[in-house]
């Protein structure tokens, strides 16, 4: 049977070194050469002939992460491996998943495209911006969800009154299906943007009184949004304010947004290294499960066993 190998680039070393501890091998041998105006080129130093080769590359600050995991797809395809699965946890460019204006690009179709063209013959990631976005790809997507290393965090909480709340209307069926796991209410932060990371107006549909409210979302990016709605629920009566986000994009004022803001915590996961430290964002591995997602893939068996639905109490 061909060998698993897994490789990671620049960008997810740390959680690619977790994984591989978990997975129960060594990171692979690769080394990241970069010319003297920047350009990448990507080189294994071991042999990966007839194998499986696993890539971990997380497309944060999306351009250099992006090129860099498509030389590697197309590096591992020339030593002839057998098969090459880009391990993605955070899908860059996954916010343009459509037409919503005139004469804008669709992002995410076009980064797809660029993966399979690259030789990749499956993606793992997780927690896509659009679900659909799998149906771009022409090869199989894995597309894991982060209430896999939620859902055991928020049962330890033990809140009385717990609530959950989506920011904003696109989230409505990701946090249904949370609150029904714990039998919970659940109410929205409905919003209306002016402009990318601009925010014109807030609303809350629902009644958060006396609750301890979790809101959950795939980004904090900026963190306005997210320290809007906390202080929007804080105003409508709710008792504490916490959120679970899955990718710690964090850019511009985000830091200091999140510190001024009325969040009790930010619980993160490590899809993108948090930059720096910050007394409200507390950190959760994913590398265990993409290390069994991982070994599924190689082993050629079902992933159902790490989704909400399968996790389900006995009620």
């Amino acid at each position: 049977m061909q060998s698993a190998k897994i490789f990671s680039g620049t960008g997810s070393q740390q959680l690619a070194e977790q994984i591989c501890k978990q997975f129960g091998t060594k990171l692979g041998k690769v080394n990241i050469q970069r010319f003297s105006d920047g350009e990448i080129s990507p080189i294994f130093l071991e042999s990966v002939r007839g194998d499986y080769v696993f890539l971990v590359q997380s497309t944060f600050s999306p351009a250099e992460n992006l090129m860099e995991l498509l030389l590697m797809i197309d590096a591992a395809r020339r030593a002839s491996a057998d098969k090459v699965i880009a391990v993605i946890p955070y899908y860059g460019y996954a916010r343009q998943d459509r037409k919503d204006r005139p004469r804008v690009a669709i992002g995410s179709k076009l980064v797809a495209n660029m993966l399979v063209a690259a030789g990749a013959d499956r993606v793992i990631t997780m927690d896509l911006h659009a679900p659909q976005i799998q149906g771009y790809f022409d090869i199989p997507v894995d597309h894991l969800d982060s209430h896999a290393v939620f859902i055991p965090y928020i049962e330890n909480l033990r809140l009385e009154n717990l609530t959950f709340a989506a920011p904003d209307v696109g989230a409505t069926n990701r946090i249904r299906e949370i609150a029904s796991y714990f039998n919970a209410e659940m109410v929205i932060c409905d919003k209306h943007r002016k402009r990318a990371n601009e925010i014109a107006s807030m609303v809350v549909i629902g009644d958060v009184t006396d609750r301890d409210v979790v809101i959950i979302d795939d980004i904090c990016d900026t963190g306005g949004t997210l320290a809007k709605s906390a202080g929007l629920l804080k105003e409508k009566g709710a008792r504490t304010v916490r959120a679970l986000i899955t990718h710690p994009v964090l850019s511009g004022k985000a830091y200091e947004n999140l510190e001024n803001s009325v969040l009790e915590e930010l619980i993160v996961c490590d899809t993108i290294p948090v930059k720096k430290e910050s007394s409200k964002i507390k950190v959760l591995s994913v590398a265990e499960l993409f290390a069994v997602a991982i070994r599924n893939a190689y082993e050629n068996k079902s992933i159902t066993s790490l989704f909400i639905h399968s996790q389900r109490r006995n009620k």
